[in-house]
């Protein structure tokens, strides 16, 4: 097999389990993170007064490209810049708004998403190998999501591809996002993903407690965690149960 049918075979492949294998790298993290927990002197602001503005900008980086996705979601018609996994879709080519600035800014926003708990781990190393992993394992995931889009688009993908930087966004192309936003878009797609920040953080404030026998909790974190778990909840049962969450032509 040619290296470019690899390569792509590869991103198929990691794009049906996209939101799996990096929790191994979140495990890892976990890790990294109690043993900084349990020797303090690893980390030169651990047990200072300075500690909880270090985890906040952690908090930030995450929700940061928790911003990311839910603008570029937020602005982008039916089919396309979802969170399916069998497949690759897009029945239009988004080209305003996120995508006049950058190719993949959903990829740009789950790098500034999974930043955050990488740094959480005050480990440098970690988070080198971290931004290493990241850079292998999309880097095949767009390589075959550009295989897709060249060969149901043709030359009017190529051409915006030409214009359009993959992953350094270049917000002097920036264009008007050719539709407005839509908030139930954001209920529908990426409620999972702002639990999921909440938890993360939530999980990492309580064993990092637990482990050194203190009750220095974050309540802030573990207060928005458990709303937007009650939210992520309300919001599955209402999918699931009626319409109200249908846009129209949905």
């Amino acid at each position: 097999m040619a290296l470019q049918e690899e390569l792509e075979q590869q991103g198929i492949w990691l794009f049906k389990y996209r939101g799996k294998l990096p929790a191994i790298v979140l495990l890892i993290g976990m890790f990294l993170y109690l043993q900084t927990k349990l020797f303090p002197g690893t980390f030169f602001i651990e047990g200072t007064p300075y500690e909880i503005y270090y985890e906040s900008f952690c908090l930030v980086i995450s929700l940061m490209g928790l911003g990311i996705r839910m603008y570029t979601v937020g602005h982008t018609p039916k089919n396309t810049s979802g969170r399916n996994r069998n497949e690759q879709i897009a029945e239009t080519l988004n080209t305003s708004g996120s995508y006049s600035v950058v190719r993949h800014p959903l990829y740009l926003g789950n790098f500034f998403m999974w930043t955050g708990p990488a740094l959480l781990t005050a480990n440098f190393w970690f988070l080198v190998a971290f931004c290493l992993f990241y850079w292998v394992y999309y880097e095949r995931i767009m390589f075959a999501e550009e295989q897709f889009l060249r060969l149901k688009f043709g030359t009017i993908y190529t051409d915006w591809a030409q214009k359009v930087p993959a992953f350094v966004p270049n917000f002097r192309k920036f264009k008007k996002p050719a539709l407005a936003f839509c908030w139930i878009k954001i209920i529908k797609k990426e409620i999972n993903g702002i639990a999921g920040i909440f938890i993360i953080f939530c999980f990492f404030d309580i064993m990092g407690n637990l482990i050194q026998n203190k009750t220095n909790y974050n309540y802030f974190i573990i207060t928005v965690c458990a709303l937007t778990i009650m939210m992520n909840l309300v919001m599955r049962y209402i999918k699931k149960r009626t319409t109200l969450l249908n846009e129209m032509g949905d």
